[in-house]
């Protein structure tokens, strides 16, 4: 059985002030999904999706996925509007794309197979590809299945500003009880973690398990994830140019509606990620480290 890894790589770092997905990042000007795939391959998977928009196809091939190709099998799909389900069609004046779940939804033409999902801009550590990799094993005779490598919100949080978390609960078995979307994340001033969305800010624990968009499914994701989408575009509230349909709050439905049970993945890892231009220096310094402790080789 092949073991794949999607890559999301299409969001256009908002936030970030630039290409986070292809900026220079590691010691010796890495991009950082570079450690993703590094690890991935270690850990076994032999097949690679970069999920992008046409508009970076040049650039992200010469950067990075020319590259991998020499090492793995690699495939390409993109997230653009002609891809939405039902012939649906934005508004004009609409520039983003609809978020995660459309992401992995456009790779239904290359993926047959049970299959990790993680960002671009995320280091997720080597133990928790080996985790996955093991699950995505375990869901090789399942048709109705997920799992999720966890992290503590108290390690996923920015200094420079809020951040966006899933934050899930978990039963005794280890499985997924819930995720809830958190839009505005941040350390308060009293050094309480809380949700800034609310008014007044809710306080979070420090060690409630978030997801970080690592997650595994098997291809009953794409039987059901364009009729959810579909209807979201067409039914849910917000602002038409901004709202997206994230991978969470899909996981979310599908364990109440489908019975689909996710199996929370205990692993070592630790993650670290870009959501600001400032979160750089501190990402920076810290792939050092592992370089320097010898974690990976001087040049990946």
């Amino acid at each position: 059985m092949k073991t794949t890894l999607l890559i999301m790589a299409a969001g256009l770092g908002s936030r970030y002030g630039g290409n986070k997905q292809i900026d220079h990042i590691g010691p010796n000007g890495e991009i950082l999904m570079e450690y993703s795939i590094y690890d991935a391959l270690a850990a076994g998977f032999d097949k690679i999706v970069f999920v992008i928009r046409r508009s970076m196809d040049e650039i992200f091939r010469e950067m990075i996925g020319d590259k991998i190709a020499k090492k793995v099998e690699v495939h390409y799909a993109y997230q653009e509007y002609d891809s939405l389900p039902g012939g649906f069609v934005p508004p004009a004046d609409r520039t983003k794309p609809y978020g995660t779940v459309h992401a992995v939804l456009c790779a239904k033409d290359v993926i047959h197979e049970p299959f990790a999902v993680i960002n671009a801009d995320d280091y997720y550590g080597k133990d928790a590809f080996t985790a996955m990799a093991d699950s995505l094993h375990r869901m090789a005779d399942k048709r109705v299945a997920a799992s999720m490598v966890a992290y503590y919100l108290k390690n996923t949080i920015s200094e420079n500003g809020t951040v966006t978390r899933g934050v899930c609960g978990r039963d005794q078995e280890g499985y997924l009880t819930k995720v809830v979307e958190t839009y505005k994340i941040k350390r308060d001033t009293d050094g309480v973690i809380k949700d800034f969305a609310s008014d007044p800010a809710v306080p979070l624990d420090d060690d409630a398990l978030v997801s970080m968009n690592f997650f595994g499914f098997t291809p009953w994701y794409f039987e059901t994830a364009g009729a959810h989408l579909l209807d979201f575009l067409q039914n849910a509230p917000g602002d038409p140019l901004k709202k997206e349909y994230v991978l969470p709050t899909l996981v979310d439905q599908l364990m109440k509606e489908a019975g689909l049970k996710v199996e929370v993945l205990s692993t070592r890892a630790v993650w670290f990620g870009i959501t600001y231009h400032e979160d750089k220096a501190y990402v920076m310094g810290e792939l050092q480290k592992l370089h320097d402790a010898g974690a990976y080789p001087e040049k990946l």
